[in-house]
């Protein structure tokens, strides 16, 4: 009968989930943070501020701009005379009437010419903001992607002692067949067995949910059978703390972030000063109007009877003058006729509606406004500005020293987790050797089961503690990362 040696299996296993056989889609670390990037709900809602920054920007030029604006109206009117006083007034005909008119006007005030400014600061920093957005964005994605290959290194591991196991329990069968052995030992065996598949079945478990973390936080479905390859040497950390002080300093988003807010509140705060300043208001504008009675007639035969009454006057003024001895008045009596072209014309000068308008005068008016008192509006609105510029600039100070603690901190971080890597790499060595050495005694018969259950179980805490450790040096690597706010490797 052959036996296969748990410590052979051992040696054979790998333990980066990296180096399992690929049956689906890869996963590259940086395809993750472009989806991410790419997809994130709470990084697109940080994203549509540009947006918004944006059009506030281009309203602020915009109120630079004079504003135009047109009106058109039409309005009918009954053919019914009204009475004001005891006399009569309108017209015995439907009248229908339009008007429009075209307004420019302009007002500038120190608040007016300082909101560019302080649009464009605003805008400055939601960019930031956003740069900010994106870097922790990539920082949790990488934790989340390391803490998969973690799980699915534990789960290899569990592979492993799972195979030992079974091996262990050929072992112990074919022991007890000869009568090298007792029932107990392969009892022991087979409750090895069950746990270690009880504890693969978990891992596989922990990896299924952990990967579902990884696509929550990029956005996207997870596809079946994803397999992640990038992978993370562990090398020794060669940056210095000095020089990752100094570029967290300068280029950590955060911080830059904060310092936007700064600047723009320091806009802010010349903008409400500004309400000191006057303002000035232009306006002018042009219209008209047009009027029309749908009955014209009647207007044309009262107009008829007034030449035929002013025509029978003159004739009658001159009648009186000759019979006083007076000489003719000089008019022309016989020309005061309503002719068929005054007919026409009146007809013409009627048929205005809608657009045929008689324009109204052009105006032009300018406003100089100097504000004197408005009950303390104006103090208030600065010191409100400036207590808000001075928590922007203590909130950049708390970031500053923030930065300084945890780059520091992330800096021991780091080198503590590269010499505990050395440390249980050579622990998970020792303790391999001696599961080795445990299984070659059982198998001779010097040793109990017992004792290969006992090494068993040290060798699965040790490579435990190693993967632990290898893993938790790549989340110091970028949890520095993120405190410096860009890639150091």
């Amino acid at each position: 009968m052959r036996i296969t040696s748990i410590a052979g299996a051992l040696l054979l296993a790998v333990p980066l989930a990296a180096q399992a056989p690929q049956s689906g889609p890869v996963l590259t670390l940086e395809e993750a943070v472009r989806l991410a990037v790419r997809n994130n709900p709470l990084h697109q809602q940080t994203i549509t501020a540009r947006a918004r920054a944006g059009s506030a920007l281009r309203s602020s030029y915009g109120a630079l701009l004079p504003n135009i604006s047109t009106s058109f109206s039409s309005q009918y009117r009954e053919g019914r005379p009204q009475f004001f006083a005891g006399q009569q007034f309108g017209s015995a005909s439907d009248v229908l009437s339009s008007s429009g008119d075209v307004r420019v006007s302009l007002n500038l005030s120190g608040a007016s010419l300082m909101a560019p400014r302080s649009s464009k600061a605003s805008l400055e920093a939601t960019e930031a903001e956003i740069t900010s957005s994106e870097q922790t964005l990539r920082s949790t994605v990488i934790q989340q992607y390391l803490t998969v290959l973690q799980s699915q290194s534990r789960a290899v591991m569990q592979e492993t002692l799972l195979v030992g196991s079974q091996a262990q329990l050929e072992l112990a069968r074919a022991r007890a067949q000869v009568g090298a052995a007792n029932q107990l030992d392969v009892r022991r065996a087979e409750v090895a067995v069950g746990q270690q598949q009880v504890a693969l079945l978990q891992a596989r478990n922990q990896v299924e949910v952990e990967k579902l973390r990884l696509f929550q936080q990029m956005g996207v479905p997870q596809p079946p059978n994803v397999q992640l390859t990038t992978q993370f040497p562990v090398v020794e950390p060669t940056v210095k703390l000095d020089e990752l002080l100094d570029m967290a300093r300068r280029g950590n988003p955060q911080l830059n972030a904060l310092r936007s807010r700064e600047r723009a509140s320091s806009v802010g705060v010349k903008q409400a000063r500004s309400d000191y300043l006057p303002s000035l208001s232009l306006s002018t504008g042009i219209g008209g109007f047009s009027q029309q009675l749908r009955d014209i007639d009647t207007e044309i035969a009262g107009t008829q009877q007034d030449f035929d009454e002013a025509r029978a006057n003159c004739f009658s003024t001159d009648s009186i003058r000759r019979g006083a001895g007076l000489g003719p008045s000089g008019r022309n009596c016989s020309g005061i006729v309503f002719t068929p072209d005054l007919e026409a014309r009146m007809r013409a000068e009627n048929a205005a509606f809608p657009f045929d308008m008689t324009r109204d005068p052009i105006t032009f008016s300018a406003t100089l406004s100097l504000p004197l008192f408005d009950g303390f509006q104006r103090e208030a609105r600065i010191q409100e500005a400036t207590a808000s510029r001075r928590d922007a600039q203590y909130r950049v100070r708390e970031q500053e020293l923030r930065l300084t603690a945890d780059v520091t901190t992330a800096h021991l971080n780091l080198t503590t987790a590269y010499r505990t890597v050395q440390l249980q790499e050579e622990n998970a060595r020792t303790a391999r050797t001696a599961l080795a050495l445990a299984e070659e005694r059982f198998r001779v018969g010097a040793t109990s089961f017992i004792e290969v259950t006992q090494a068993r179980s040290d060798y699965e805490r040790a490579e435990t503690d190693r993967i632990n450790a290898v893993y938790g040096f790549h989340q110091a690597f970028a949890t520095l990362e993120a405190a410096v706010g860009r890639t150091l490797r």
